[in-house]
């Protein structure tokens, strides 16, 4: 029987070293997938100051040319409520009527209309020329709603063949003495000083800077996504209703015009019934964290697969290493001859057995086995004839060695020994019994004059009696002693004697 292997650790280190591998790999992932993450969260932050300071702008810049157009409506309504300014030519009149309309940008006509909607003042020109514009938006809600305030338009495009530019209006009630409704003062702008405005911020491709009215109508917006966008109803919009909803604020959605992922910053213009909206396209908000993800991505991933790939080299490293210690080991532990365990491994064995039946009080069994009259067979057909016959022994006895508890060893020369834990002295008999038999009747070497055979010494320990290891070996030695002098190819039992 093969002896026992000693124990090697070396597979816990390779379980230790890639389970480190592993954890070092997942850790680096982790870690870089945080940073990554909360890059992205800065980069969306930085996104969301960007567009509102684009939208604070412009709201700011707005709200300033709006108040210049109601400045100019407030001073026309004055002038025109004033009794002393019919006396003076009409010059000076028109100059008095429409001065604070010159400081307003992008400005179109300035007109007074009357109770019917007629023109009565027109500041480009002296003699107005006869329109009416009683079916204008602007004109109803001043005519229904004495409380309308300033009021800016829908978006439209003027009756006439010399400016087709689009532009938006802003009016105000004109009441007479009694707070009857005697007309409007109404100011049309250019939607020019938009795209000029919205222009002149850079916002990326594929972002635009829209401007609307309470009510969802588009008046302006940059670049234009479509053709005919301007003047166009977004009120059931869901972005839209959750911008008047809210009235300041930023949040992720998707765009119900083009289908792309926006990030929307929007503002509501002072107390005008005005929204502006930056509308940021986050494939370009997040393009140059995309190119830093898949860069330090695929580092990351070279890096991992690298250290696994040396994890893994290492270990096989230690598996050769494992194996050749092994492999050493084993020819330490074994006898070279006989292929059995040799006299250190038996010694070595034959105390762990020992320590373990005092323990469990389990019978511990020790057989000496003495191949008979080897010298003269070795004499007779050679070291190499005496070799072969040991080989053929041992094999006999390992093949009747079954348990793996069990250990056959050479303890020296032609003796051989035979270790039995948990096995008393009738178990051990068959054993033994069992070994002589199959030496006995093993094919007879060319030339010898009978077969080989072997003497056997029997001592069994059990927990009935005291003596110690050393009175174990000596009584399997004695009894080895006694089979070879009473007639050899026999087994004597020293717990007989």
């Amino acid at each position: 029987m093969s002896p026992r292997r000693a124990r090697h650790p070396s597979a816990h280190p390779q379980l230790l070293l890639l389970l480190g591998s592993g954890l070092t790999v997942v850790l680096i992932v982790i870690i870089v997938a945080a940073l990554l993450i909360r890059e992205h969260t800065s980069t969306l932050q930085a996104a969301k100051r960007s567009s509102t300071n684009i939208a604070q702008l412009i709201n700011a810049d707005v709200l300033r040319n709006v108040e210049l157009y109601d400045l100019a409506l407030k001073g026309l309504i004055a002038a025109r409520q004033r009794e002393d300014l019919t006396k003076v030519d009409a010059t000076i009149q028109h100059l008095v009527q429409f001065d604070l309309s010159t400081a307003a940008p992008f400005k179109g006509e300035v007109l007074m209309l009357d109770a019917n909607g007629n023109v009565i003042a027109d500041s480009s020109t002296l003699r107005p020329t006869p329109r009416n514009f009683a079916d204008r938006d602007y004109f109803q809600v001043h005519l229904k709603d004495p409380q309308a305030g300033l009021y800016i338009s829908r978006a439209f495009q003027i009756r006439c063949d010399c400016d087709q530019v689009w532009r938006i209006a802003f009016s105000r009630r004109v009441s007479g003495p009694n707070g009857e409704f005697a007309g409007v003062a109404v100011a049309t702008m250019r939607l020019a000083y938009f795209d000029q405005l919205f222009s002149t911020l850079a916002i990326g491709n594929g972002s635009s800077v829209n401007l609307l009215n309470t009510h969802g109508i588009l008046l302006a917006q940059q670049p234009l996504l479509e053709s005919d966008m301007i003047n166009k109803d977004l009120s059931e919009r869901p972005n839209f209703k959750r911008m008047l909803r809210e009235g300041n604020g930023s949040f992720q959605a998707t765009s119900t015009i083009t289908g792309k992922d926006r990030l929307y910053t929007f503002t509501t213009v002072g107390t005008l019934p005005l929204i502006v909206v930056v509308a940021l396209s986050r494939e370009d908000v997040f393009a140059p964290w995309k190119r830093a993800a898949l860069l330090t991505s695929g580092a990351t991933g070279i890096l991992c697969v690298g250290l696994l790939w040396l994890a893994w080299m290492l270990r096989r490293e230690l598996r050769r290493r494992y194996r050749a210690e092994r492999v050493l080991s084993e020819l330490a532990a074994t006898d070279a001859l006989t292929g059995l365990a040799n006299r250190r491994i038996l010694d070595e064995r034959l105390r762990q057995e020992w320590d373990r039946a005092q323990r469990s009080t389990e019978p511990l069994t020790l057989l000496m086995i003495d191949v008979d009259h080897f010298k003269a067979f070795n004499d007779r057909h050679g070291h190499s004839g005496g070799d072969e016959a040991l080989r053929t022994v041992a094999q006999v006895i390992a093949g009747n060695i079954r348990r793996p508890a069990d250990l056959a060893a050479r303890y020296g020369g032609e003796e051989f020994a035979v270790v039995l834990p948990h096995t008393d002295a009738a178990g051990a008999m068959v054993i033994a019994e069992h070994i002589r038999s199959s030496v006995e009747h093993l094919p007879r070497a060319a030339g010898s004059e009978g077969p080989i055979t072997v003497s056997i010494g029997m001592s069994t320990w059990d927990k009935r009696n005291r003596q110690s290891l050393e009175a174990l070996l000596l009584s399997a030695d004695q009894a080895l002693y006694e089979a070879k002098h009473g007639g050899r190819n026999r087994i004597v039992d020293a717990t007989r004697h």
